[in-house]
């Protein structure tokens, strides 16, 4: 039964077996959110946990969900199980004053190194023009990642609400203000893409549009997950630092 009749049925009649099975039905989305997750090795929480907060976001969801308004629950339900998750990580694991600070510098890195060398910089360039290990900027790849699969309307230092992951990610769950930027920047973002080695663009697809987990992009690409967050977070480091040159242009 399709699960949008399955939500009329429940709202309509509080059948405990429909509720079950639209339950059942949205697990693989809950499994999808959570999986963009990179949790670090000294988390205070696992994937485990993180699907049962999915799951309590997604029953608040079925409550809450109005059939009568022009939305599809899918929709609805993507946000409120997102929305829950953003929040449990957020009350254990606020982001360091550090990380933040390093954001900033690795941006005015890149866009230096950009402009000096004349193309992307690589993460060795990179973590030797902020004076860090090559081992401590990719940890902040990571870091940069795990934001961005939390938050996608939010950048690491919650500056901007117009971050580079919140242009690219996939419109199939859409809200009524998603379309938040205009054409050219639009047009801008997609020619920074167009020049992404095959690969980060193979990568980047696959998490935004195709809706890839880490484990399944890992599993494709042949490369740990641990490496594709990393990979992603370069991406969109990259990404916003063209946006932001095309931007004061």
């Amino acid at each position: 039964m399709n699960t949008q009749k399955l939500i009329s049925d429940y709202k309509a009649l509080g059948d405990q077996h429909s509720k079950s099975l639209i339950v059942k039905d949205m697990i693989p989305l809950v499994k999808s959110i959570v999986g963009k997750i990179n949790l670090p090795s000294n988390s205070l929480t696992n994937y485990e946990d993180l699907e049962s907060i999915g799951v309590e976001g997604l029953l608040e969801a079925l409550e809450s969900y109005n059939p009568s308004k022009d939305v599809q629950f899918n929709t609805f339900a993507y946000y409120r199980i997102r929305g829950n998750i953003i929040d449990y990580l957020r009350s254990i694991d606020e982001l360091p004053r550090t990380k933040r600070k390093l954001y900033g510098t690795s941006m005015e890195a890149i866009q230096g190194l950009q402009q000096e060398l004349g193309r992307t910089p690589t993460n060795a360039e990179i973590s030797d023009k902020m004076g860090i290990s090559l081992s401590d900027y990719e940890d902040l790849l990571s870091v940069v990642q795990q934001r961005s699969a939390l938050s996608l309307e939010t950048t690491i230092d919650d500056s901007d609400s117009s971050s580079v992951a919140s242009m690219i990610e996939d419109q199939t769950f859409q809200s009524p203000d998603a379309d938040l930027m205009n054409t050219e920047m639009k047009n801008a973002l997609a020619r920074a893409v167009k020049k992404l080695p095959e690969r980060e663009q193979v990568i980047l697809g696959l998490y935004y549009y195709e809706e890839y987990t880490l484990k399944e992009i890992a599993s494709v690409v042949e490369l740990s997950e641990a490496r594709i967050s990393q990979i992603i977070g370069k991406i969109l480091m990259n990404l916003k630092t063209s946006l932001h040159s095309y931007a004061v242009a």
